[in-house]
């Protein structure tokens, strides 16, 4: 017996030390960097050699140390497709690899943000979709803080074709299929992205010494049983207040409940939607329901839908007592399938569970809230009525492990940095805005950190700029958010860098707005330029200086193309204060490359600012059609000049 257990030990052994394996980016339908030596890494048996083909030709043989193998694969030109076989103790192949230009893309859920997500706006961007020689690299999310990852532990090559384009980066996407089309060349796209995180997850823990505290918050996590114990703690508290919640909801708890149609509803009171729940300014907690009878005169034929909009924060939908969906935040849109089971000729009974985490708490406006068809909609805008179902305390944040500092790094980025790729792409900032005046010297330290590690010190890095997002205000206000764009206007002032600005792009009521095509597009001018260089306009207007003459504000500019125009009235777009840096709107008198700036409540105007808001007015464009990015500037005033 004791022979056959070290006969079994003996074979497992021997199986383990036999797997060969290869890098996870060096799989099927890979796109690898053209004219670049790619590196060939991976696990193999030290006591078996190593061969690799290309193409059914030997290029190199080797053998692995402590069970790592590496040789490089010389450069090959554009086009494909090559076949990639590694035989040591087991034979490995890799299939349908072409060579191209491999960008990298990363960031925070704007960047993640799928095809799948603006379907609904532009449904024939998804329908029409067939580039098999555009692919992505989803990187798996998951986090490190002790050390960096070498290898990926999931993820496949996926292309630009029906089966998978709303699986795919809506912006890279975009950004994508005109660099294909322009540079007529296989595309890839290695996306490391993740909603919600932090510039400091992305930073290796060197470049971030300037800021102790944000290397204690991030190694905390690097013991395993802290990790864990927190990941515990979080669910465990997550639990018992939904438990108690669920407990305290009389809508869940009462016969009937309050989703079920035969409910006398008769003492609820009447509110408008879209719209909030009335609460007298004070922040709600808890759970309300909505009801509304729809009267239909016949149930639709085809597939219906329930569209809900957006709702904050968290909701489940009921039709005639049938659940149809729900949606845990207040980010998502609303699209629930309805059954024609579900329906029925006449009165049918619409009901919504709203859980609210504080705050405002209700349906968001000028989002789509309707029942119906491709052919028939019924509209779901007016009165509803309600009642509220539970209040509760507060329940304390969660502690994001996956946001904290350099975990991101090390797991998702670190992986990819010995494989060579044409550029970057950035599109993050959202989560920075709380505290953004540091954000150009900390992005400029990754931007830097990123191309050594490639060892690509001029590698093209291409920066987003937050779009327009909240309410507009009718007066000028200070604004991190526009003081987060000019920290990533500033950043695109680095060598072979360059900064895209979509401040016209965004959605008041929306951090996820759908417009990406116009995103992939300005970051595919910009490439062009940056990483092609093609003579082309990539950016908008950018202001040089401005002076004051005789009480007014000249505000000069580059970069507008054969003039300056005016998409939009910019009656709320420029500001400009004296000394107490009270900012009033200006009255402005657009010219070729400048703009005349005056107002009667500013005698000696010392400063100027344009689109500095969260959601400004941004009608300045160039005469192809770019916007101008957000700026705040010192007026000086020329010799001889007032």
């Amino acid at each position: 017996m004791i022979r056959l257990l070290l006969l079994c030990t003996c074979l497992i052994t021997l199986s383990a030390e036999a797997a060969t394996t290869l890098h996870r980016l060096i799989s099927d339908n890979a796109v690898l960097q053209r004219n670049k030596s790619i590196p060939l890494t991976g696990t193999a048996d030290p006591n078996a050699p190593i061969q690799v083909y290309f193409d059914g030709n030997l290029i190199g043989e080797t053998w692995a140390e402590n069970g790592q193998w590496r040789l490089e694969l010389p450069p090959h030109p554009a086009g494909g497709p090559h076949q990639l076989t590694i035989k040591s103790t087991e034979t490995l192949t890799v299939n349908n690899v072409y060579f191209g230009d491999v960008w990298l893309t990363s960031g925070q859920s704007n960047m993640e943000l799928t095809m799948a997500r603006v379907e609904e706006a532009y449904p024939l961007a998804v329908a029409e979709a067939d580039f098999p020689l555009i692919r992505e690299f989803t990187v798996p999310d998951t986090y490190r803080f002790d050390a960096a990852n070498t290898d990926y532990d999931g993820g496949q090559w996926r292309s630009a074709t029906p089966q998978n384009i709303r699986h795919l980066s809506a912006v890279a996407y975009y950004f994508a299929r005109q660099i294909h089309l322009d540079q007529n060349v296989p595309i890839g796209i290695v996306n490391a992205s993740l909603g919600g995180s932090p510039v400091e997850a992305w930073m290796h823990k060197d470049i971030l010494t300037p800021y102790p505290d944000k290397i204690a918050a991030g190694e905390r996590f690097a013991d395993p049983a802290v990790d864990q114990q927190t990941r515990k703690d979080d669910k465990a508290r997550s639990d018992a207040w939904y438990g108690k919640l669920h407990q305290a909801d009389k809508g869940l708890q009462s016969t009937p409940k309050w989703y079920a149609p035969q409910l006398d509803d008769s003492d609820w009171q009447p509110i408008s939607l879209p719209g909030n729940l009335p609460t007298s300014g004070k922040d709600f907690i808890g759970v309300w329901w909505l009801r509304k009878t729809l009267h239909l005169d016949e149930v639709p034929s085809g597939p219906v839908t329930l569209r809900l909009g957006r709702i904050v924060n968290a909701d489940t939908a009921y039709i005639n007592g049938h659940e149809v969906g729900g949606t845990g935040y207040q980010y998502p849109p609303r699209r629930y399938n309805v059954t024609p089971d579900m329906l029925k000729k006449g009165d049918n009974v619409i009901a919504i569970r709203i859980t609210s985490g504080g705050g405002s708490t209700g349906f968001v406006q000028d989002k789509a809230y309707f029942l119906g068809t491709d052919k028939a909609r019924y509209s779901l805008v007016g009165e509803w009525h309600f009642k509220i179902a539970a209040e509760m305390p507060r329940m304390a944040g969660s502690t994001f492990i996956r946001w904290q500092p350099m975990g991101l790094y090390n797991a998702m980025i670190a992986p990819a940095t010995q494989y060579p790729v044409k550029g970057a792409l950035w599109y993050q900032g959202e989560s920075n805005s709380g505290a953004p005046h540091d954000y150009a010297e900390k992005l400029t330290a990754m931007i830097k950190h990123w191309r050594a590690q490639w060892q690509q010190p001029e590698m093209p890095f291409i920066v987003v700029q937050l779009t327009n997002f909240m309410e507009r205000r009718s007066q000028p206000v200070d604004s991190n958010w526009a003081v987060l764009r000019d920290q990533q206007q500033q950043v695109g002032q680095l060598e072979n860098t360059g900064s895209v600005v979509t401040l016209d792009v965004g959605e008041w009521n929306d951090i996820h707005p759908v417009n990406k095509a116009a995103v992939g597009e300005r970051l595919a001018l910009a490439a062009r330029h940056i990483a092609y260089n093609q003579d082309i306009a990539y950016q908008g207007p950018l202001a040089t200086k401005a002076q004051r003459e005789d009480g007014k504000v000249i505000v000069h500019f580059s970069h507008t193309g054969t003039g300056l125009t005016e998409a939009s009235p910019l009656t709320q777009s420029f500001a400009i204060a004296g000394a107490d840096k009270q900012f009033y709107w200006a009255d402005v008198s657009v010219n070729k490359d400048s703009v005349t700036l005056v107002s009667d409540k500013v005698s000696q105007p010392m400063y100027v600012r344009y689109a500095w808001a969260d959601n400004p007015e941004p009608g300045l464009f160039s005469s192809t059609g770019l916007p101008a990015p957000a700026f705040s500037m010192t007026v000086t005033t020329p010799a001889n000049a007032d």
